[in-house]
C-alpha cells in the first residue's frame, strides 16, 4: 500500500490507510497544529536525524488502562521507602534533552531529532507536553515525557541513569494522571519493561474508537 505524502495542509490522513509496518505517511512539518491533528488521529511522529519526517500508527498497540497497572513488591518496597522524589513539568528541557542522549540497549543513536525537541519544548510551553522528573539527592536520575490531550496521555520517551528510576517515575505518573481523570496512556510500541507494568497490545480499531470516547 502507498505511503501519503503529505502537504501544507495540517489535517492527517487515516492510520487505517498505513503499510504493514505501520507506517501512514511521509513529510510535513512538526508544527502544534499538525502535532495536535496527528495524536488525535493515533499517529505519532518517528524518525532520525536528516531523514523525511514519517509519521506512524501501529497495529496492535501498545496501551496501559490505569486500573491494570503492576507494581512488582520490589517497587512497593522502594516507594515505602521513599526511595525517589517525583515532580511534574519541572524540568521539561532536561528530560527531553536526556531521553535524546541516554544510551539505549540494542538501539543505535537516537530518533529524538534536534528539530523534535524544539517542537515538543513548544508543546510544554502550551501545557500540552508534559514531563515526570526522578530526583535523588537534588540530582535528576530519570525520568519521561509525553503529550495530554483529553483524558488520554501518549508517552513519547523515557530515561534512567540508576536502576529503577524511570520505572518509579512511571508508577507514580500513571497513579497521578488516573487520579486526574485520565482513562489511557498510550505506550505506542511493545517492550518487555512497559509490558512488566501492565501494559498490553490492544487493536488498533479499538485503540482508535477509545481515542474517540476519551478526547
Amino acid at each position: 500500500m502507498p505511503v501519503y505524502l503529505l502537504n501544507e495542509s495540517k489535517e492527517m490522513p487515516s492510520p487505517e490507510g498505513s503499510n504493514s509496518e505501520g507506517l501512514v505517511a511521509i513529510g510535513g512539518d512538526l508544527s502544534v497544529e499538525r502535532l495536535i491533528n496527528a495524536y488525535k488521529s493515533g499517529i505519532f511522529p518517528w524518525f532520525e536525524e536528516g531523514s523525511d519526517i514519517m509519521w506512524w500508527s501501529p497495529d496492535p498497540r501498545l496501551v496501559l488502562f490505569p486500573a491494570e497497572l503492576k507494581i512488582s513488591k520490589s517497587m512497593r518496597q522502594l516507594f515505602n521507602k521513599n526511595a525517589f522524589t517525583v515532580t511534574f513539568n519541572k524540568n521539561f528541557k532536561e528530560v527531553i534533552d536526556q531521553c535524546k542522549i541516554v544510551d539505549r540497549i540494542n538501539q543505535d543513536g537516537t530518533w529524538i531529532t534536534n528539530d523534535m525537541v524544539e517542537a515538543y519544548i513548544e508543546l510544554n510551553r502550551i501545557g500540552i507536553a508534559q514531563s515526570v522528573e526522578v530526583w535523588k539527592n537534588d540530582l535528576l536520575v530519570g525520568g519521561l515525557y509525553g503529550i495530554r490531550l483529553g483524558d488520554v496521555f501518549f508517552g513519547e520517551s523515557m530515561f534512567t541513569k540508576v536502576s529503577n528510576a524511570s520505572k518509579f517515575g512511571f508508577i507514580k505518573m500513571v497513579e497521578t494522571l488516573s487520579n486526574d481523570g485520565v482513562k489511557l496512556i498510550d505506550c505506542q510500541l511493545k517492550t518487555d519493561h512497559l509490558v512488566s507494568l501492565g501494559a498490553r497490545e490492544i487493536e488498533r480499531k479499538l485503540f482508535l474508537e477509545l481515542l474517540e470516547n476519551e478526547l
